[in-house]
């Protein structure tokens, strides 16, 4: 899979090398001197990239970047790759989100694995977050009325409790909730529901 490689380690032989050694495999790469060099020219998320990121840097040291890199939106994925690595920090990078923690020297088998998975799981989350904007933009689309309907029927409400609530007859609730369905775009309620329930919009609801 191709993509960026944003590469963070004070070692400038270092970087010399892995840069390339990864355009050999076919990789864009980028390199940083420092975490604070990459904060102040973050790398894009509009491409297929990860960050190999070193532990020990001067400055904001790499955990503290991953620490920084999380509160950002689309933080790209993380693969630390240190000649420092100790149980503690491992267990925190990886329980923070980083996608591997490899020891120098690595394999070029090792190295390529790493980053071929962490690019595969941005896919994957950039895929579901695009889901999910689709799915906001088809909410916006409803009037407020079949906001109502659609709200009601996420919760389990039947026809004629809808009416109820909302003061109207059950033939317009079946209409508004043909539209709703329509607008959505789902076929069947239980899709209807995921779809809320992937929205975040159910644990906020009364039952």
């Amino acid at each position: 899979m191709p993509g960026f490689v944003y590469v963070v380690d004070d070692d400038p032989s270092f970087r010399t090398a892995i840069q390339r050694r990864l355009k050999l495999a076919g990789y864009e790469v980028v390199t940083y001197a420092s975490a604070q060099q990459l904060l102040e020219d973050p790398p894009g998320s509009e491409h297929p990239g990860c960050i190999l990121l070193d532990v020990q840097i001067p400055g904001l040291s790499g955990p503290e970047l991953q620490a920084c890199l999380a509160q950002r939106p689309s933080p790209l994925p993380i693969v630390f790759l240190t000649g420092h690595a100790d149980t503690a920090t491992t267990v925190r990078a990886i329980k923070a989100g980083a996608e591997d923690f490899l020891t120098k020297p690595v394999s070029s088998e090792q190295l390529i694995g790493a980053i071929e998975r962490a690019l595969v799981r941005q896919e994957v989350v950039r895929g579901q977050q695009g889901k999910l904007d689709s799915f906001r933009a088809r909410l916006t689309s409803l009037t407020r009325r079949e906001r109502q309907v659609f709200d009601l029927i996420v919760r389990g409400k039947i026809n004629k409790q809808i009416a109820y609530e909302l003061g109207t007859t059950e033939r317009t609730v079946k209409a508004h909730r043909h539209q709703v369905m329509t607008k959505m775009q789902v076929p069947s309620l239980a899709e209807l529901v995921s779809v809320a329930e992937r929205l975040g919009l159910l644990s906020s609801q009364p039952a």
